[in-house]
């Protein structure tokens, strides 16, 4: 495909989206921005949440790190399906039953104000980071294929990539999204499917057997670590991580737990997370199936395309043909544009909620407000991308992507632990320190594993053990409520 050609798809994919959101937010209110006015089906929410918890990242960085990572992945994701079901039974019945707006509003009933501002800005960080990834690997993607021809600046392909999120969001929000997202996870998975017929033809496997035998007797295939407990890899580990990656960045995420307070009710609600945790495994194995393939292909055809470069690289050949690199480019922009467009409005959400307060500004004031706070945090995500691509260089993103979360999400754990498993009060004065030190701590016992803890390797677990730093250290400044 050429650039031209590039650029028609992506303002023709725009058109559609903005036409959407014209018919979602003629109701321009902050009930219907922030809850869609507590009326979506569960059953679009499920499938929209989908794209939205896979990203961008997903749909480059898991088939990319096939060769290095083998199918390894998919512990991790097992170990998502166990944390739906805590997000499911456990946290949204408390959310339902409060009637929350911002989930982080629970903080300050349970425990005061400074335990509620330090939870929502733990969110904030963590989103802002966790956006900024899934936008900066997508920019650069599209930097590569389309905007170098033109000679345009990365930081011109940014402000563009945010600018057309914020389009098609500022009306109708959340109520826009739930809608946009179902249309880009059908895009994506399209395109995923597409993507594995052409290889799999390419490569004479002409039948399902053919590719389930190709894949089953490739070495990277293998799905299960269990020889050495000090291996990032190592089952327990991934299978833990998983669970608790679910848990802090859906089930305490502000951006995705927003979706499911889009149902009419609980019993909805649950029965979206949970049929939405059955597929996401199917998904996610279509995806490593797919950089198994890719993988293959490349090294049948001389390919040194690696990573996050892999699946771009080889959607693009020439002999891919035009309609397999239209279905990579709509999936790709498709996927991370639903997660990073429900994250701009959740941040948003988020910031006017819990930070300014929205609810205590003059009624007739807050539209307008709102609406200032959707573009300052647009403004922020173009100055944090663009930090990135001075940063990261030659890395599998989803595995950075990762890292970060364990450090920004720990104290969210932390805090929602102590909140719902125990009576205990805290001095509420004091949790931000915590909520400060627990991460900063995790990361020096990070770097310097290898030689305290006799070569074992911290992987995904670095949420875990920064939640229960954080838990540990909120137990020093707690008392028995009496």
């Amino acid at each position: 495909m050429t650039a031209t050609q590039i650029l028609l798809l992506i303002a023709a994919y725009f058109i559609v989206l903005i036409l959407i959101s014209y018919v979602t937010g003629k109701e321009d209110s902050n009930d219907a921005f922030f809850k869609a006015n507590k009326s979506a089906p569960w059953y679009l929410v499920a499938f929209g949440m989908i794209g939205a918890s896979l990203s961008g990242v997903t749909f480059i960085s898991v088939p990319g790190a096939v060769e290095a990572k083998q199918f390894g992945y998919l512990q991790v994701v097992f170990g998502y399906f166990f944390g739906y079901l805590i997000i499911a039974y456990v946290l949204l019945p408390i959310y339902y039953k409060l009637n929350l707006t911002s989930i982080y509003t629970y903080l300050r009933d349970r425990f005061g104000n400074v335990s509620y501002k330090t939870g929502a800005t733990a969110f904030l960080v963590s989103r802002i980071v966790g956006a900024a990834f899934r936008l900066f690997l997508v920019a650069k993607v599209l930097q590569l294929l389309v905007f170098n021809q033109f000679n345009i600046p990365f930081t011109i392909t940014v402000i563009i990539t945010i600018a057309l999120i914020w389009l098609y969001t500022f009306r109708g929000g959340i109520k826009t999204i739930i809608f946009t997202d179902t249309l880009q996870t059908l895009f994506m998975l399209i395109s995923v499917v597409v993507t594995i017929v052409f290889l799999a033809s390419a490569m004479d496997l002409n039948t399902f057997s053919e590719v389930y035998t190709s894949v089953s007797e490739s070495p990277m295939s293998k799905v299960f670590f269990f020889d050495d407990f000090n291996d990032s890899q190592y089952f327990i580990k991934s299978f833990l991580a998983g669970m608790f990656i679910t848990i802090t960045m859906t089930g305490l995420d502000q951006d995705m737990m927003q979706k499911n307070l889009t149902c009419k009710n609980l019993k909805e609600a649950q029965k979206n997370m949970i049929s939405f945790s059955v597929v996401l495994i199917f998904v996610n194995i279509l995806f490593l199936v797919l950089g198994l393939l890719l993988t293959q292909y490349a090294s049948q055809h001389g390919i040194s395309a690696k990573k996050d470069d892999l699946f771009p690289t080889i959607a693009m050949l020439p002999e891919i043909g035009i309609l397999t690199s239209s279905f990579f480019l709509l999936g790709l922009i498709a996927a991370a544009y639903s997660s990073a467009d429900s994250a701009l409005t959740s941040l948003t959400t988020s910031f006017c909620i819990d930070i300014i307060e929205l609810d205590k500004k003059p009624f007739n004031a807050q539209k307008r407000i709102r609406k200032q706070v959707h573009i300052l945090v647009s403004l922020v995500l173009i100055v944090v991308i663009i930090l990135f691509d001075a940063i990261f260089k030659d890395v599998s993103v989803i595995w950075e992507l990762f890292k970060a979360a364990g450090y920004t999400y720990g104290p969210l754990l932390g805090l929602f632990a102590l909140g719902i498993f125990t009576k205990r009060q805290l001095k509420d004065k004091l949790v931000w320190v915590i909520a400060l030190v627990a991460p900063i701590l995790s990361y020096f016992l990070n770097t310097y594993s290898v030689d305290l803890l006799n070569g074992y390797q911290i992987g995904f677990e670095i949420l875990i053990i920064n939640g229960i730093l954080t838990y540990l250290g909120l137990i020093l400044i707690s008392r028995k409520q009496n």
